[in-house]
């Protein structure tokens, strides 16, 4: 900054002449004219108003001025500044204005076209009650075991203790791949999962097998020719019936709600020995309507079929059936989604209609 200046003449001192203040003013209007974005309008402002910029410098220079020279000084820096800034804020409001006229140009929506919007997919219905189901067992430290459809005769059948002559061997109950005489077959059930097992993890073994089975159903409201099943299988030494019981009470809390009522009625299955069906107490009607055509006016709504692994088949998979014992249980997939929602027809549930899946998008 320059020192006092007693002998003082303004056209002496250089960043107050006003030919040099006129320059600077011109060179600031130009350059603010010629901006075309507001990020050059931006970076111009340091150059023409800021602190290092030729009217701020000369801004500096009064206070070296003696009283009498100050005034006059002063207005003419501060006619040149003001000129400037006022330059800036004009060619500000310019270019905002043309920012918005461009943006609402560029991003204009015609709100009178048809939509492109297609619906969201949704997992079928089935696929999340298995999924729920198997986080079920897992939960309980179970295993998922997993086995071919096209299954061999002898694990779908001779493994399970089913005789040469049993019923469900016929063709009628089962579909056989030709030729007949190879032994293959689609598996019945999800039942040869534990032959399998056994034969490859040996005991002890948790185990729930999740898949689709086949049999030679007439499609109807209540029947499938092809649909799906939950297995659980667990041997160790010391099982007991009071050990399925508690399992088949905690899997119906867990998918029907806590407080719901099973029962076991003495039943048959080739695999098992002693064998039960398992039955539910009627969600709608508690056992109280005769009339319900939920529960057919019983209070039991049928649920699977259960019992203790039968010794044939754990000698048949190398198993000590007086060192081990097990229970096993088998439910239909499908029939448990109709008792959780409702769903009056399972030929909704294989028709493919996007509709029918979109109502459980938000099943957990």
């Amino acid at each position: 900054m320059s020192g006092p200046n007693t002998n003082f003449d303004p056209v002496e001192v250089a960043a107050l002449d006003p030919e040099t203040i006129d320059a600077a003013v011109t060179d600031a209007l130009t350059a603010i004219a010629s901006a075309a974005t507001l990020d050059d309008l931006k970076a111009l402002r340091s150059t023409h108003a800021g602190d290092r910029s030729p009217l701020a410098l000369a801004n500096r220079e009064i206070g070296a001025l003696p009283p009498s020279a100050k005034a006059e000084a002063g207005k003419r820096v501060g006619q040149a500044r003001a000129r400037v800034a006022q330059a800036f804020t004009t060619r500000q409001g310019e270019l905002e204005a043309e920012r918005d006229e461009r943006i609402l140009t560029e991003e204009a929506v015609d709100v009178t076209l048809p939509t492109a919007r297609r619906p969201l997919g949704r997992r079928h219905p089935i696929e999340l009650m298995s999924q729920r189901i198997a986080d079920l067992f897992v939960g309980m430290g179970w295993e998922i075991a997993e086995g071919p459809e096209i299954e061999a005769e002898w694990f779908n059948f001779d493994a399970l203790n089913f005789d040469a002559d049993h019923p469900a061997r016929q063709m009628q109950d089962t579909f056989y791949v030709d030729p007949p005489e190879d032994g293959l077959v689609l598996r019945t059930h999800t039942s040869p999962v534990q032959a399998r097992t056994l034969l490859e993890r040996g005991v002890p073994v948790y185990v729930a097998a999740i898949g689709r089975v086949f049999r030679t159903d007439e499609l109807d409201a209540t029947h499938m020719p092809a649909f799906h099943q939950v297995e659980g299988l667990a041997v160790d030494e010391g099982i007991t019936m009071a050990h399925l019981k508690g399992t088949l009470d905690r899997l119906a809390a867990e998918l029907f709600g806590e407080g719901v009522k099973t029962r076991l009625r003495p039943s048959f299955f080739p695999f098992t020995e002693p064998s039960a069906e398992v039955d539910l107490r009627c969600f709608v009607c508690g056992g109280s309507d005769p009339d319900c055509r939920t529960c057919k006016g019983t209070g039991w709504i049928e649920w699977g079929g259960c019992g203790m692994v039968n010794r044939n088949v754990l000698t048949a998979c190398g198993v000590d059936p007086d060192r081990y014992t097990g229970f096993a249980f088998g439910m239909g997939i499908d029939r448990a989604l109709m008792f959780r929602t409702g769903v009056s027809d399972m030929r909704d549930m294989i028709e493919g209609d996007v509709r029918f899946a979109a109502q459980f998008g938000m099943e957990i």
